[in-house]
């Protein structure tokens, strides 16, 4: 299947292709078997999402239509995805046939048959414990395909300790659940593998991943980029600041930060290095702006789609409550980019091959109109996340039909739309079913009350102490596992500890949402920032570090909000500007003390008082934010004069 190519100012930005890689390329029966199950994933979550069957007169519950899904995408995992490196990749091997044929047959079980299995859950017959026993077999198997080990290692741990608990002793000590119960709980309970997580991956993540690609499809991606292009590229540093603007566009409506990195970081990335950052820096600022895709608005990403079905509260509200976190984040990023320009004497990019904003807006109007339906669906009329997605897919296809270089080959290139959609789908579908096992292996014990429990004693009490411990293991959880597996994992075993510490509902899975996401950018295992490295040909685990750097605002953002919920949107207009303003120049602070450059180069003393600045004003309480204040204005002024100075002095031995 060919990458969908975008032309930005001579430059081509494509999607990565996934057929390449772990994927094998088929042809004859087995290549149209697999087309077609690809295709099917996408349309069938249309159907469901729309509502088709209820005009049809049909009743189908929802574990119905994850039993489609769930055997549609491990059927295009055991198609596309060898089990070895020695396994053939231009066929399918007949083992793989037999998976092929289970996991339609287990999960068809589930779609047909569900009404009547549920009702017997307790009951179960040996057949449906035999194939719930085959489910978690072909969702392991299929997790270490296309995911890896880790992951399968700790969902078979989680089972394990559910059949074998009452052997553990302590607090791990809990009553075990005979393989029979386990097995049948796992495969039909609504609350595993057919339970939130599935149900996410199966409308939310297929719908929005399809708006994001038809964006590519119609060219809505070389608007981005131009718009990018013309509000940064004049400016100083104005390499690194289309970077920082085009990734969080990119990221805010397509919610990947490896994907992100591959399509704008092979544009960005040299560009940077051309106009005179160094080959580990531009890296690692593609990495933190794609990755600040996951916490950005309206999209996010798959954990904010999960955060909202746990909290039993409206898409749009964790959107609306992401909004200044986000933008903290990316102003961070920003203001370390323009003091590195500053004091690498980096200039802008050459006006005469950059584009004129209105220019770019009178080209590409007609772009917008699907993404202003995506976010009038979701803010105004409080749709469904999948349904105002797949509303504005509808729309940004009507788009591209109306224009005559898409609808050249139109159908075909739609057609490589859902096929790319279906197979983006794979892993995060994949992780999904695999958290489903984590949440039904856990639920069937008392293990996440018990290491709530052990959590607030390690902490004694402390709130700040809970954080700090919530935060290293979410940073460590997520050290290559997909961010869905690791949020669950943090959501079912560290949230309850910290709302039972005082931390705000909304806060405790958004703060972990943060860490699970600087998980990409985090040393050792920093995906995000490696996959820049290998674009920027430089030292993956320098650019992790200078990374972590730039990222400082969701290090310290988090934190924040959970002791000022205004900054979460949560209060009246005033808590929520007292909040905004410290946090806003506490932010400013931490990032110029990490640069060490503020209109001038700081000392080390400049720094450090700028860091203890930054700490008052992220800290609650007006007389810390006050000291901070005073320091940071102390620093600012100290810096302007000493530039005067210099200047001055460099003045006096000119004209001498």
């Amino acid at each position: 299947m060919p990458a969908l190519e975008i032309n930005t100012g001579g430059t081509t930005m494509s999607q990565p292709k996934k057929t390449g890689g772990k994927f094998r390329s088929l042809g004859g029966f087995s290549g149209a078997l697999s087309k077609t199950f690809l295709t099917l994933i996408p349309i069938a979550c249309i159907l469901y999402v729309a509502d088709v069957q209820t005009y049809l007169g049909l009743q189908i519950y929802k574990e119905q239509y994850l039993g489609l899904f769930l055997g549609l995408f491990l059927s295009s995992i055991f198609l596309k995805v060898p089990a070895t490196r020695l396994s053939p990749r231009d066929r399918v091997p007949w083992y793989d046939w037999i998976l092929v044929v289970i996991s339609l047959v287990i999960f068809g079980n589930v779609m047909i048959n569900y009404r009547e299995l549920v009702v017997m859950v307790g009951f179960a017959a040996p057949t449906e414990v035999i194939m719930g026993f085959l489910a978690v077999y072909l969702l392991f198997e299929a997790a270490r395909r296309i995911i890896g080990l880790p992951l399968v290692v700790i969902g078979l741990v989680l089972v394990l300790y559910a059949r074998f608990a009452f052997l553990f002793p302590g607090l791990l000590n809990a009553r075990g659940v005979s393989w029979k119960r386990l097995f049948t709980m796992l495969y039909l309970d609504p609350n595993s593998i057919l339970g939130v997580p599935s149900s996410v991956a199966g409308t939310m993540v297929v719908a929005f991943m399809l708006f994001g690609i038809c964006l590519f499809m119609v060219g809505g991606g070389q608007f981005l980029s131009d718009i990018a292009m013309a509000l940064m590229g004049r400016q100083r540093g104005g390499a690194a600041k289309v970077a920082v603007i085009a990734s969080g566009l990119f990221g805010s409506l397509s919610g990947s930060a490896s994907a992100n990195v591959a399509v704008t970081g092979s544009v960005t990335i040299p560009l940077m290095k051309k106009t005179g950052y160094s080959p580990p820096f531009s890296a690692a600022v593609e990495a933190v702006a794609s990755t600040g895709g996951l916490v950005m608005p309206p999209v996010m990403g798959i954990t904010a789609f999960m955060m909202a079905e746990f909290l039993g509260m409206p898409y749009y509200e964790v959107a609306l409550a992401a909004v200044i976190p986000a933008v903290l984040y990316y102003l961070a990023l920003l203001v370390q980019v323009h003091w590195e320009a500053v004091a690498g004497g980096i200039e802008g990019l050459p006006a005469e091959g950059l584009p004129r904003i209105k220019d770019v807006l009178k080209s590409g109007w007609f772009y917008s109109i699907p993404v202003a339906g995506l976010l009038y669906f979701l803010f105004v009329m409080h749709l469904d996340p999948s349904t105002a997605a797949v509303y504005a897919s509808g729309m940004m296809v009507a788009v591209g039909f109306f224009r005559r270089e898409v609808r050249a080959g139109f159908w075909s290139k739609l057609m490589e739309a859902l096929q790319e959609t279906g197979l983006q789908v794979l892993v995060v579908g994949s992780a999904c079913a695999m958290a489903g096992i984590v949440i039904g292996s856990v639920s069937l014990t008392n293990l996440g009350l018990n290491l709530s429990n052990a959590l607030i004693a390690a902490s004694g009490g402390n709130a700040l102490l809970l954080l700090v411990l919530a935060a290293v293991a979410s940073i460590i959880l997520g050290m290559g596992m997909p961010i869905a597996a690791t949020y669950i994992m943090l959501v079912i075993l560290i949230a309850p500890a910290m709302t039972h510490a005082g931390i705000p509902a909304v806060a405790a899975p958004m703060f972990m949402n943060f860490f699970a996401a600087m998980s990409f950018v985090t040393p050792p295992v920093a995906i995000a920032a490696y996959v820049a490295a290998g674009i920027a040909q430089c030292e993956p685990m320098k650019a992790g570090f200078i990374a972590t750097r730039l990222g400082i605002g969701a290090y310290l953002v988090p934190f924040c909000f959970c002791y000022s919920p205004g900054l979460l949107l949560i209060g009246s207009p005033g808590e929520i500007i007292y909040s905004f303003f410290p946090a806003t120049l506490g932010v400013l602070a931490a990032a110029m003390s990490l640069s060490g450059f503020f209109v001038t180069k700081l000392g080390l003393l400049e720094r450090i008082l700028l860091g203890i600045s930054a700490a008052g004003l992220l800290s609650p309480g007006y007389q810390y934010q006050a000291i901070g204040f005073v320091l940071g204005m102390s620093v600012a002024l100290w810096s302007w004069w000493k530039r005067r100075a210099l200047q001055g002095a460099r003045h006096g031995i000119e004209a001498a």
